[in-house]
C-alpha cells in the first residue's frame, strides 16, 4: 500500500543524452504528481548532458544530481536507487518521455491494491527523435502472479514504466550490473522484473504512458549482445525456476523471431538472414516445419525499406486521464 503525499523517487540514469535530456526532464517535471524526489544519475557523460542536468536542477529544487564514472546503465540505475529518498522509485531513460499523468495514476492503482503489489506498469508508444508517436507498442493484460508469463520475455517492455517499491528492488538485488562486465548488458529490466514477480504482485495501467524512443545506435539493436543477455537471464532463470522451462525455450523462439521481422522491416538484410538461420539451427525438429519455413523465407523475399512516417502527433497518448 501507499500513503497519502508518497514521496516517488524518480531516477533518470545518463550518459551523452544532451539532445533528448530536455524533453525527458521536462516530461518528469510536469507530472501532475508533485511530490518527486527527482535523481539524475550522470555516468560519466562526455557532452553537454552535464550542463543541460544543472539548468534543470537551478530550475526545480526537487531534481539532485549525482555525478559518477562511467559504469552502465544498471550501475547507474542502482545508485539512484540507494540515493532515494523515497519509498517507491521510477526509472525513466534519458531519451524517454513520460505522459503527464503517468506517475499520478500509477500511484492511484498502488493506492486500490494490496500489500502484495511491488510493481506498477502501463503500455509503451514508440517514439521517434522528435518525440512524436510512430506506433503503439504491445498491449499485455498480465497482472497479479505473473512469473509462468514474464519467463516468456519482457512484456513490461522497457526501463521506464515501471513504479516499483525500493525495499523488493533492493531485497532481489537490484538491478544486474555484471551483465555489463560479461558484455551482455541489454536484460537488465528483464532480469530485475523476473526477480521481483518471485516476491510480489505486478499491477497494470492498460494505458500508453511511456514513449519509447529506439535509435539506431541504442542498445538494443546490438544484435549479439541483445541475444547474450536474453540467453544468460533465461539460464538463470531456469536455474531458479525449471518448471518453466518449456515457457522459457519459448520465449527465446518468439524474441529470435521478434529480432528477425525487426531487422527486415528496417532492410537490415544481413542480420535478418543471421537471425532466420538462427531460428532454423534452434528447431527441435531439425526443421522447421512447412508452414513455419514458407511463412518465414517469404518474409526474407519482401522487398522492404526502412520505416517512414509523416510524423505522428507529439507523445501525449494518454487514452483517459
Amino acid at each position: 500500500m501507499i500513503q497519502d503525499g508518497e514521496t516517488i523517487s524518480v531516477i533518470v540514469p545518463t550518459y551523452n543524452a544532451e539532445k533528448t535530456i530536455d524533453d525527458t526532464l521536462l516530461s518528469v517535471r510536469q507530472q501532475t504528481y508533485q511530490d518527486l524526489d527527482i535523481i539524475i544519475v550522470d555516468d560519466g557523460s562526455t557532452d553537454g548532458t552535464g550542463e543541460k542536468c544543472l539548468a534543470h536542477a537551478r530550475a526545480d529544487s526537487r531534481i539532485r544530481i549525482v555525478s559518477q564514472a562511467n559504469g552502465g546503465v544498471a550501475a547507474a540505475r542502482n545508485r539512484g536507487i540507494a540515493e532515494a529518498r523515497g519509498n517507491f522509485v521510477a526509472p525513466i531513460d534519458a531519451d524517454d518521455l513520460w505522459s503527464p499523468t503517468k506517475i499520478a495514476r500509477q500511484v492511484r492503482v498502488l493506492r486500490n491494491s494490496g500489500p502484495d503489489v511491488v510493481l506498477v506498469y502501463n503500455w509503451s508508444a514508440y517514439i521517434d527523435d522528435d518525440g512524436a508517436i510512430i506506433k503503439t507498442g504491445e498491449q499485455p493484460g498480465f497482472f497479479g502472479d505473473v512469473g509462468l508469463m514474464l519467463s516468456y520475455g519482457n512484456f513490461v517492455g522497457n526501463g521506464s514504466t515501471a513504479l516499483m517499491l525500493k525495499s523488493a528492488v533492493e531485497a532481489v538485488g537490484g538491478y544486474d550490473s555484471s551483465l555489463r562486465a560479461r558484455k551482455a548488458q541489454g536484460c537488465e529490466d528483464w532480469s530485475l522484473f523476473l526477480r521481483l514477480a518471485d516476491i510480489g504482485h505486478f499491477a497494470l495501467i492498460a494505458d500508453f504512458l511511456t514513449g519509447y524512443r529506439q535509435p539506431l545506435n541504442a542498445m538494443s539493436r546490438d544484435i549479439a549482445q541483445m541475444l547474450k543477455s536474453d540467453e544468460i537471464v533465461r539460464a538463470e532463470l531456469l536455474a531458479r525456476h525449471p518448471e518453466y522451462a518449456n515457457q522459457i525455450k519459448w520465449g527465446r523462439r518468439y524474441y529470435l523471431e521478434w529480432m528477425f521481422r525487426r531487422e527486415l522491416t528496417d532492410g537490415n538484410w544481413s542480420e535478418a538472414h543471421s537471425l532466420f538461420w538462427e531460428l532454423v539451427r534452434r528447431d527441435d525438429s531439425r526443421s522447421l516445419s512447412v508452414w513455419r519455413a514458407a511463412k518465414l523465407s517469404r518474409l526474407m523475399a519482401l522487398r522492404v525499406s526502412r520505416k517512414s512516417h509523416s510524423g505522428g502527433p507529439p507523445f501525449l497518448p494518454s487514452i483517459s486521464p
